[in-house]
């Protein structure tokens, strides 16, 4: 398996620290390969070297039956359709697994024809692709018709369930990235308009980004005693925060199935997200979450709004959340699933 570094920052990460936590890698003896680390240009460069002369060796001698690669766009792309070419040097079983929420306008609108058609044959070539929901199994399809896609969505533990008595009133979540892609700026301007109504609202963003940018935006908003920017956060403080925040928002413009929306639900939190990637097949709006449209700062105010006055609505939607998590992605059930591509990939086949 080769991936980014899982003690590391992001999606890919996330997804390898469940598969470690959950003894995945030692069940399947599987060999854990790091690509990518964060850090400057030398290092990256010098880890890449090493990680294609570690997937040659490992095929050259030890033959292993799947090769399994976690992949995001850009750089990403490039670096692990290069080390599935290596495996495939050899016949190994590949299997390409998409992450990135970005995939489709870096094929669509960042790639050159060339760049387009090395996607489509690193796709095809793969043994199999694994798409994180029926969306983007879709998506994939019309790129690469040949490939054999198989949907597995992302994973997570069933965490402990929050405590709605210890959350605190106005306290609004946004973990991830802060940037123009996850709706940030529209969050803010959703935040100015509920301080009116909310005066002690608080927004408090996890993760990292542009934070300057959102600080100076915060400002001219006349905000900035409503946000609490952290930073990236470890495991344990995000499920500190987990427990004292009352809604957990992430209103992108794009996304594969993100994790801490999974996490979040998990815990039993009421959400407000956009129907975008993965995230229209597991939130249905008023059964499990609340949905609004990307880049609508009305509809968005309006929905955390309405959370943010109505506790037995937001017990309600957190309850069925974490139901939806337990019965459909729970990392047992998911896993589970893995497993049987594995088997299936390597001749090994339970009846």
């Amino acid at each position: 398996m080769i991936g980014t570094d899982p003690l590391s920052q992001g999606g890919i990460a996330s997804v390898v620290s469940v598969l470690v936590d959950e003894g995945f890698l030692q069940k399947h003896t599987i060999k854990y390969i790091t690509s990518h680390v964060e850090g400057g240009s030398v290092k990256k460069l010098v880890l890449l070297v090493k990680s294609v002369f570690d997937v040659f060796r490992m095929c050259l001698f030890y033959k292993p039956r799947v090769v399994h690669v976690h992949s995001a766009s850009d750089a990403s792309f490039i670096r692990k359709s290069l080390l599935l070419a290596v495996a495939r040097l050899f016949d190994c079983n590949t299997i390409f697994h998409l992450h990135g929420a970005g995939f489709e306008q870096y094929v669509t609108k960042e790639s050159c024809t060339l760049m387009q058609w090395w996607i489509r044959r690193t796709l095809e070539k793969s043994t199999k692709v694994i798409a994180l929901s029926e969306e983007w199994a879709n998506f994939l399809c019309k790129i690469a018709p040949r490939a054999d896609i198989y949907v597995l969505p992302n994973s997570v533990k069933l965490e402990p369930l929050s405590d709605h008595n210890e959350e605190e009133q106005g306290r609004i979540l946004f973990l991830g990235r802060a940037e123009q892609r996850k709706g940030i700026f529209e969050l803010l301007a959703a935040i100015a308009q509920l301080k009116l109504s909310y005066p002690a609202i608080k927004l408090v963003i996890a993760g990292d980004g542009d934070l300057t940018a959102v600080q100076r935006k915060a400002e001219a908003l006349g905000i900035v005693e409503n946000i609490e920017i952290l930073g990236w956060i470890t495991a344990d403080q995000k499920q500190q925060q987990l427990q004292r925040a009352c809604i957990f928002t992430l209103p992108s413009y794009a996304e594969g199935l993100p994790m801490a929306m999974l996490e979040t639900m998990s815990a039993g939190k009421a959400i407000v997200v956009t129907p975008v990637g993965g995230i229209a097949s597991v939130v249905k709006d008023q059964l499990n979450g609340l949905l609004v449209a990307p880049g609508d700062v009305a509809a968005l105010a309006a929905a955390l709004g309405r959370l943010l006055g109505d506790k037995s609505l937001r017990v309600q939607l957190g309850d069925s959340a974490r139901k939806t998590i337990a019965d459909r992605y729970n990392s047992a059930r998911v896993l589970e699933k893995l497993s049987h591509l594995y088997d299936e990939l390597s001749g090994i086949y339970v009846l």
